[in-house]
């Protein structure tokens, strides 16, 4: 029986034109963070459960992970995110390092879900935290951070939005203005994290469930869509401030597409005020495709002094989504600068050009193939190489090569160093 050549279920092969785009991604992804002063960091894939039984949410501990005993009986398992990686490693030299911290990390995650579109079980995700800055000047840079990449991405600002809310205010509103338990706040808190999941007359009714009779007070908090709609008494709470005064800023920044929403959750535990979300304005892709927030609290869970801290992750797979939905994924050429094609028995005596073409920073392919000149040309034509240069004794003898443009048939001859300078112009 043959082995299959498919993939493990909700993970990709990336052949090299799809790693060319993965690439791309990572590369605007890195410049953008850098030029914000971001440092990059990296950790293991496998981590002990329990640092994520500590904060992570439930349905990602229970069903999500991909958990197992190793050799040694220890229950670990394969990160499903970065946050608590971080943080850890933040505590571990928490007297050390210099605040505040700004990291960021392309890591390998894992999480075991129904693979569907923008979706899948494994991905990359860049993770950018701001350590040590407790005002709202860090969610005005982290967002701004966010901003810059979809821009250096050709996104206008009129094809996503940035949703942000507090879950601080949420908490209180939930404990002390509807008066709802903990158990129950807790549950409701998880249920408008999903309520674009479920029906709408489902959703009323699992709400029915857990608020009893308050149920038209927390229906009607949540179908509020301005800050100025708050009552008079919530526009007095400290985070409904704190969000004027963050959209304020931002709308400053030239960031005019921010808006509030009381219904965003973000699922995780460990978020503490702020969270934002950034969405797909189009049709054909309506989504989140990333977000963030504050989690002050997370450090401390290692027995340290904690640390205000922010931060964000974006995935490989909604960033790509988004990027061919809007048409902003530019075509990636091979990274080849020329192939060169061996005329006769010349191997050995070519060695030298090939190599100093190398040393003076071409990337060159060579056929070995010994095909006829013909395939050989129409093989790196399909490989997408954009130039062919011919060595045999003749070019040997004299110093001067063959250079063939494929896209335009051009052909010209032209020593070493006329070479290097056409290629690299």
């Amino acid at each position: 029986m043959a082995i299959s050549t498919s993939t493990y279920k909700g993970a990709r092969d990336f052949y090299p034109s799809d790693k060319r785009e993965q690439n791309y991604i990572f590369k605007v992804w890195r410049e953008t963070v850098e030029s914000f002063g971001y440092e990059e960091y990296d950790a293991p894939i496998i981590e002990p459960i329990e640092l994520y039984l500590a904060k992570t949410s439930e349905e990602i501990v229970n069903e999500q992970t991909y958990s197992f005993q190793d050799r040694g009986g220890r229950q670990v398992t394969l990160r499903p995110e970065m946050t608590p990686t971080v943080s850890r490693m933040v505590a571990a030299r928490r007297q050390e390092l210099p605040l505040p911290l700004r990291w960021y990390s392309i890591p390998n995650l894992w999480r075991y879900e129904r693979p569907q579109k923008g979706r899948l079980r494994e991905h990359w995700q860049l993770n950018v935290d701001l350590f040590g800055v407790s005002g709202l000047e860090a969610e005005h840079e982290i967002i701004e951070v966010v901003s810059s990449i979809m821009q250096r991405f050709g996104a206008n600002q009129d094809t996503y939005i940035i949703r942000i809310n507090s879950r601080k205010l949420i908490n209180d509103i939930l404990r002390d203005y509807i008066k709802l338990d903990e158990n129950q706040a807790n549950s409701a808190i998880r249920l408008i994290d999903r309520q674009n999941k479920i029906e709408k007359d489902e959703f009323k009714q699992l709400v029915s469930e857990i608020a009893g009779d308050k149920t038209n007070d927390l229906l009607n908090i949540f179908s509020i869509n301005n800050l100025n709609q708050l009552s008079s008494d919530l526009q007095e709470h400290q985070s409904v401030k704190e969000l004027h005064q963050l959209l304020m800023m931002l709308a400053r920044s030239g960031i005019t597409n921010a808006v509030f929403d009381i219904g965003l959750m973000r699922g995780f535990d460990y978020y503490t005020d702020i969270v934002f979300e950034i969405f797909d304005t189009n049709p054909e892709n309506s989504r989140a495709l990333f977000g963030g927030g504050r989690y002050d609290g997370l450090v401390g869970l290692f027995g340290v002094e904690p640390i205000a801290t922010i931060g964000f992750g974006m995935g490989d797979v909604t960033m790509k989504d988004f990027l061919l939905t809007h048409n902003l994924m530019p075509e990636q050429a091979t990274g080849v600068d020329l192939e060169v094609i061996l005329i006769g028995d010349v191997f050995l005596e070519a060695q030298d050009v090939i190599k100093s073409l190398r040393l003076k920073g071409l990337k060159v392919a060579v056929d070995h193939t010994k095909r006829k000149i013909d395939k050989q040309l129409k093989m790196a034509d399909k490989a997408g190489y954009k130039y062919i240069l011919f060595i045999g004794e003749n070019e040997l003898a004299n110093n001067k090569y063959n250079l063939k443009e494929l896209s335009t048939g051009q052909e010209q001859v032209v020593d070493e160093d006329e070479i290097v300078s056409i290629i690299l112009k």
